[in-house]
């Protein structure tokens, strides 16, 4: 530590003995600064309601009119609800193992499928409108109309303008109480006049729930107890109450770059203006000026004078020449740095924002740059699934409190903490989960092979194997055909394909021995024409030769049982083979072979089971 400390006073140029003196003088010039106090005065308190409607009305702004604030807030919408989400419940009913467990998932799906709840915030076009509004206003406010009897929940989301105050606990001002909304409502009389009134209402943290009697006013202000709130919000300080837009930070810097693109483009066309030089004198100065206008200007679309490319008339002794360049950059990507500054502040590699890598750039630097990206966009999504778990946590409380809510079970104020704890009847799981899909581009064909070893430790069902299929494809209607896989009794009914079933005996007999059952019940399938009965083939041609043993549909047992191994390896890497004279041979010697038949002379051989070729 001290050898450190040394570095640093020799680094600043202060001897050892001045070290005291030498942070005294730190502070004062930084104490005495008047930029840095009128910074410190500002910190030490939030902005003002005024002040925080100025600047989202500012950021607002700019994401439309602005190219490069449109982008940066697209590409973050892209990142995080491009692919959007699932949303299910664990307990769905349907468990062997829990015959009493409730169907939690029919509630929530009930809740989300809702038409306006999925308008104001489970929609695809909700979710990017509240990620937009978090760019722009740093903060959104679901209120959850709520149905005493039904238990019902309405997700509505307030402007955050209309929030005029957060009202916390006095001795902890982490736990908000109210939210105060000032909004305006319009009525219309019968003959169209708009007659608009105020209104002040205090709606509840969703998270606060006070024991005992709720009053109906608080600071003399009317409470809608039925209608909590969930608060998200961004970039919020420590000890703040509301949230900073996401492009507050760059408005500044997308201006400057801007400007910049604007600077340049003027100074472009002014060296444009002028592509060739005149020298002339007296009388023939004039000559010259009067056959150039006689040639004619081009003009544009528009039918306005174009005046690129023009010829300047000069006296002999008069210089016409460009501010020399030499060592000066013009070029347009000059404003890299500029455009970067906004890139940072929105979480965004440089590379994506401008939409082109650069000549210093090219593909492989706009990849390593994506990884802190994701890690940025990944914690956004957090963001949203905490919320939306508050919502869906509040709506199966409410539905076990209402009388006809749909679900049985308690609800019990811990003595501890206060808050009150909910437990569903039939030992039901109240856990919902989301799963978003990877940000980066995973290849399918890998997640399914991981799906497939997966599914040969035997560890999984076969219901959560498909559900990892489905979500591997990319398929967002997942529980629906989850759904049709299951039966009453919540056994998974393994599919039954026109594909499977054109498979023959073979493909039957492994099906048959995966679920335990007799390979040797398999059919042969229909080898002719629909309604002939098929020959029996336990009959001998020969009536010196002895009848194989077959099954009741005429097939060999023993040949759909090598079969059935061979395909599927079902006893082992290799299949028993029977002892009928015949002698082995390994795969890897007949690799080199030409095939022979019995009529050549050879003697007939097995092929043993190798099992390389037959991969799925």
């Amino acid at each position: 530590m001290q050898v450190l400390q040394q570095r640093l006073i020799e680094a600043a140029g202060e001897h050892p003995t001045q070290e005291a003196g030498g942070t005294a003088e730190l502070e004062r010039a930084i104490v005495g600064d008047p930029g840095w106090r009128r910074f410190a005065v500002v910190t030490e308190q939030e902005f003002s309601p005024e002040g925080m409607r100025q600047i989202r009305s500012v950021c607002r702004l700019m994401s439309i009119a602005n190219p490069m604030i449109k982008r940066g807030v697209n590409l973050r919408v892209g990142y995080v609800w491009g692919q959007g989400c699932q949303i299910v419940a664990r307990a769905d009913g349907k468990r062997k193992d829990r015959k009493n467990e409730q169907d939690v998932a029919a509630v929530i799906k009930a809740h989300i499928d809702d038409p306006a709840n999925q308008r104001a915030w489970w929609g695809q076009q909700a979710r990017e409108e509240n990620e937009r509004a978090l760019a722009t206003d740093g903060e959104v406010f679901a209120a959850l109309f709520t149905s005493p009897k039904t238990g019902w929940v309405n997700v509505r989301t307030f402007p955050a303008d209309e929030i005029s105050e957060v009202i916390c606990n006095p001795e902890d001002k982490s736990e908000p109480w109210f939210y105060r909304r000032v909004f305006e409502v319009v009525t219309h009389t019968d003959d169209g006049v708009r007659r608009p009134s105020t209104r002040e209402i205090l709606y509840p943290d969703v998270d606060y729930k006070p024991a005992g009697r709720k009053p109906p006013k608080y600071a003399g202000v009317d409470v809608q107890w039925d209608t909590p709130v969930v608060h998200v919000h961004v970039n919020r300080p420590k000890s703040w109450l509301r949230g900073i837009p996401d492009v507050y930070s760059v408005i500044n810097w997308a201006r400057a770059y801007k400007e910049f693109l604007e600077q340049w483009a003027a100074l472009m066309r002014s060296l444009a203006k002028f592509a060739w030089r005149l020298t002339a004198e007296g009388r023939n100065r004039e000559q010259a000026k009067a056959a150039i206008a006689a040639a004619g200007t081009s003009r544009n679309a528009l039918g306005e004078r174009n005046d690129v490319g023009g010829t300047a008339i000069t006296p002999a002794d008069a210089n016409l020449e460009a501010i020399p360049k030499t060592g000066a950059t013009i070029d347009a990507d000059s404003g890299r740095p500029v455009a970067a500054m906004v890139a940072a502040g929105l979480d965004l590699p440089v590379t994506m924002l401008l939409g082109d890598p650069g000549t210093t750039g090219a593909r492989a630097t706009a990849e390593t740059l994506d990884w802190p990206t994701e890690l940025a966009m990944g914690a956004r999504r957090n963001v949203w699934a905490a919320a939306d778990q508050r919502i869906l946590a509040y709506r199966i409380a409410e539905a076990v409190r209402a009388s006809g809510g749909g679900l049985k079970g308690t609800i019990k104020r811990d003595p501890v903490t206060g808050r009150e704890v909910v437990t569903l009847a039939g030992d039901t799981d109240t856990t919902v989960d989301i799963v978003w899909p990877e940000l980066d581009d995973v290849d399918p064909k890998a997640l399914i092979e991981a799906v497939a070893a997966a599914n040969g430790t035997g560890t999984l069902p076969p219901e959560q194997v498909l559900r990892l299929l489905l979500q591997a494809f990319r398929i967002l209607d997942v529980d629906s055909i989850l759904d049709q896989m299951v039966d009453e009794e919540g056994n998974f009914k393994w599919p039954s394909s026109p594909m499977t079933a054109g498979m023959g005996p073979g493909q039957q007999a492994a099906d048959l021995a995966r679920t335990g059952a007799d390979p040797a019940t398999a059919g042969p399938g229909s080898m002719g024409p629909d309604g002939e009965p098929m020959p029996d083939p336990g009959t001998p041609a020969d009536p010196n030769t002895a009848a194989i043993p077959t099954t009741e549909q005429g097939v060999s047992a023993e040949a759909l049982a090598r079969q059935a191994d061979a395909e599927f390896g079902l006893f082992g890497s290799e299949p028993p083979v029977p002892d009928d004279g015949i002698p082995d041979t390994p795969a890897a010697a007949l690799e080199d072979e030409p095939p022979t038949d019995d009529a050549g002379g050879a003697p007939p051989t097995r092929v043993l089971y190798d099992p390389a070729r037959f991969k799925i």
